[in-house]
Protein backbone atom coordinates (compact mmCIF):
# COMPACT_ATOMS: atom_id res chain seq x y z
CA UNK A 1 0.00 0.00 0.00
CA UNK A 2 1.49 3.72 -0.86
CA UNK A 3 2.44 5.55 2.29
CA UNK A 4 2.40 9.38 1.42
CA UNK A 5 4.73 11.63 4.42
CA UNK A 6 4.10 15.57 4.63
CA UNK A 7 0.52 15.83 3.99
CA UNK A 8 -0.32 16.18 6.73
CA UNK A 9 -0.06 16.71 10.28
CA UNK A 10 -1.65 16.11 13.44
CA UNK A 11 -1.53 19.01 15.94
CA UNK A 12 1.78 19.85 14.37
CA UNK A 13 3.05 16.47 13.54
CA UNK A 14 3.78 14.82 10.52
CA UNK A 15 1.65 11.86 10.00
CA UNK A 16 1.73 9.14 7.00
CA UNK A 17 -1.38 8.65 5.28
CA UNK A 18 -1.87 5.23 3.38
CA UNK A 19 -3.12 4.93 -0.03
CA UNK A 20 -3.04 6.45 -3.65
CA UNK A 21 -3.85 10.26 -4.16
CA UNK A 22 -6.66 11.05 -5.86
CA UNK A 23 -7.28 13.85 -7.93
CA UNK A 24 -9.88 16.17 -9.76
CA UNK A 25 -11.51 14.32 -12.92
CA UNK A 26 -10.92 10.86 -10.70
CA UNK A 27 -13.66 8.31 -10.72
CA UNK A 28 -14.49 8.82 -7.20
CA UNK A 29 -13.70 4.81 -5.61
CA UNK A 30 -17.08 3.37 -4.57
CA UNK A 31 -16.70 2.49 -1.12
CA UNK A 32 -18.72 0.77 1.72
CA UNK A 33 -19.34 1.85 5.71
CA UNK A 34 -21.19 1.20 8.59
CA UNK A 35 -24.52 3.41 8.81
CA UNK A 36 -25.86 4.67 12.47
CA UNK A 37 -28.53 1.84 11.58
CA UNK A 38 -25.72 -0.96 11.37
CA UNK A 39 -26.69 -1.18 7.53
CA UNK A 40 -24.34 -0.82 4.70
CA UNK A 41 -23.23 2.66 3.38
CA UNK A 42 -21.88 3.31 0.28
CA UNK A 43 -21.15 5.89 -2.17
CA UNK A 44 -23.12 4.53 -4.67
CA UNK A 45 -26.69 4.85 -3.03
CA UNK A 46 -26.06 8.22 -3.77
CA UNK A 47 -25.76 8.46 -7.41
CA UNK A 48 -27.19 10.87 -9.52
CA UNK A 49 -26.66 13.49 -6.67
CA UNK A 50 -23.67 15.95 -6.01
CA UNK A 51 -21.85 14.51 -3.04
CA UNK A 52 -19.62 16.33 -0.56
CA UNK A 53 -17.82 13.52 1.49
CA UNK A 54 -16.43 14.91 4.80
CA UNK A 55 -13.96 12.45 6.16
CA UNK A 56 -12.90 13.77 9.90
CA UNK A 57 -10.83 11.79 12.69
CA UNK A 58 -13.16 11.79 15.08
CA UNK A 59 -17.04 13.59 15.93
CA UNK A 60 -16.14 13.56 19.35
CA UNK A 61 -13.42 15.81 19.19
CA UNK A 62 -14.19 19.88 18.81
CA UNK A 63 -12.88 20.83 15.29
CA UNK A 64 -15.47 17.63 14.02
CA UNK A 65 -18.48 18.29 15.88
CA UNK A 66 -17.87 21.88 14.63
CA UNK A 67 -17.52 20.81 11.02
CA UNK A 68 -20.34 18.55 10.97
CA UNK A 69 -22.84 20.99 12.56
CA UNK A 70 -22.00 23.44 10.50
CA UNK A 71 -22.73 21.03 7.09
CA UNK A 72 -25.91 20.27 9.01
CA UNK A 73 -26.65 23.48 9.01
CA UNK A 74 -25.94 24.37 5.57
CA UNK A 75 -27.17 21.36 4.06
CA UNK A 76 -31.19 23.20 4.72
CA UNK A 77 -30.55 25.31 1.93
CA UNK A 78 -28.91 23.07 -0.55
CA UNK A 79 -31.54 21.29 -1.47
CA UNK A 80 -32.41 17.88 -2.13
CA UNK A 81 -29.55 17.75 -5.37
CA UNK A 82 -26.38 17.76 -2.77
CA UNK A 83 -25.78 14.89 -0.25
CA UNK A 84 -23.45 15.24 2.60
CA UNK A 85 -21.61 11.86 3.90
CA UNK A 86 -19.05 12.49 6.92
CA UNK A 87 -16.90 9.45 6.99
CA UNK A 88 -15.36 8.84 10.31
CA UNK A 89 -13.47 5.74 12.17
CA UNK A 90 -16.20 6.00 14.91
CA UNK A 91 -18.18 3.67 15.94
CA UNK A 92 -21.44 3.35 14.47
CA UNK A 93 -23.01 3.59 18.34
CA UNK A 94 -20.92 6.71 18.62
CA UNK A 95 -21.72 8.39 15.87
CA UNK A 96 -25.59 7.72 16.53
CA UNK A 97 -24.91 8.89 20.33
CA UNK A 98 -23.44 12.09 18.54
CA UNK A 99 -26.00 12.67 15.98
CA UNK A 100 -28.71 12.08 18.35
CA UNK A 101 -27.02 14.69 20.98
CA UNK A 102 -25.82 17.17 18.55
CA UNK A 103 -29.29 17.71 16.66
CA UNK A 104 -27.79 16.30 13.44
CA UNK A 105 -30.24 15.07 10.83
CA UNK A 106 -29.10 16.47 7.33
CA UNK A 107 -25.95 14.97 7.22
CA UNK A 108 -25.14 11.00 6.47
CA UNK A 109 -22.72 9.64 9.32
CA UNK A 110 -20.63 6.24 8.21
CA UNK A 111 -18.53 4.15 10.09
CA UNK A 112 -14.95 3.02 8.25
CA UNK A 113 -13.62 1.64 11.54
CA UNK A 114 -14.51 -1.60 10.14
CA UNK A 115 -12.17 -2.30 7.07
CA UNK A 116 -10.99 1.42 6.50
CA UNK A 117 -11.69 1.07 3.02
CA UNK A 118 -12.77 4.18 2.86
CA UNK A 119 -9.45 5.74 4.56
CA UNK A 120 -7.34 3.61 1.79
CA UNK A 121 -9.43 4.13 -1.19
CA UNK A 122 -9.10 8.00 -0.75
CA UNK A 123 -5.65 8.12 0.77
CA UNK A 124 -6.80 9.51 3.85
CA UNK A 125 -6.27 6.49 6.13
CA UNK A 126 -3.35 8.41 8.75
CA UNK A 127 -0.87 5.20 9.72
CA UNK A 128 0.18 5.86 13.10
CA UNK A 129 -3.36 7.09 14.28
CA UNK A 130 -5.80 4.50 12.54
CA UNK A 131 -8.24 7.85 11.95
CA UNK A 132 -9.10 9.92 8.70
CA UNK A 133 -7.14 12.73 7.80
CA UNK A 134 -9.76 16.09 7.40
CA UNK A 135 -10.50 15.92 4.08
CA UNK A 136 -13.42 16.92 1.50
CA UNK A 137 -14.72 15.93 -2.03
CA UNK A 138 -16.71 17.08 -3.70
CA UNK A 139 -18.48 14.16 -6.22
CA UNK A 140 -20.37 15.17 -9.60
CA UNK A 141 -23.74 13.79 -10.49
CA UNK A 142 -21.85 10.74 -12.48
CA UNK A 143 -18.97 9.69 -9.60
CA UNK A 144 -16.43 11.94 -10.97
CA UNK A 145 -14.29 14.18 -8.20
CA UNK A 146 -14.38 17.64 -9.08
CA UNK A 147 -13.16 19.08 -5.71
CA UNK A 148 -10.55 18.15 -3.29
CA UNK A 149 -9.53 19.80 -0.04
CA UNK A 150 -7.20 18.04 2.33
CA UNK A 151 -6.89 19.93 5.48
CA UNK A 152 -2.79 20.20 6.01
CA UNK A 153 -3.53 19.76 10.41
CA UNK A 154 -6.26 17.35 11.34
CA UNK A 155 -7.01 19.89 14.27
CA UNK A 156 -7.97 22.97 11.92
CA UNK A 157 -11.34 23.60 9.95
CA UNK A 158 -11.70 23.31 6.53
CA UNK A 159 -12.73 25.87 4.48
CA UNK A 160 -16.51 25.28 4.37
CA UNK A 161 -17.12 28.05 1.23
CA UNK A 162 -14.85 26.88 -0.98
CA UNK A 163 -16.61 23.35 -0.33
CA UNK A 164 -20.60 24.59 -0.71
CA UNK A 165 -19.32 26.47 -3.71
CA UNK A 166 -17.97 23.48 -5.46
CA UNK A 167 -20.68 21.49 -4.49
CA UNK A 168 -23.72 24.13 -5.90
CA UNK A 169 -21.70 25.15 -8.86
CA UNK A 170 -22.64 21.11 -9.82
CA UNK A 171 -25.93 21.15 -8.86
Amino acid sequence: MTERKGVVTADGNPVTLLGDELKVGDKAPDFEAIGNDMQPVKLSDMSGKVVIVAAVPSLDTPVCDMEVRRFNSEAASLGDEIAILTVSMDLPFAQKRWCGAAGVEEVVTASDHRSGEFGEKYGVLIKELRLLARSLFVIDREGVIRYIQIVDDITREPDYDAVLSAAKELA
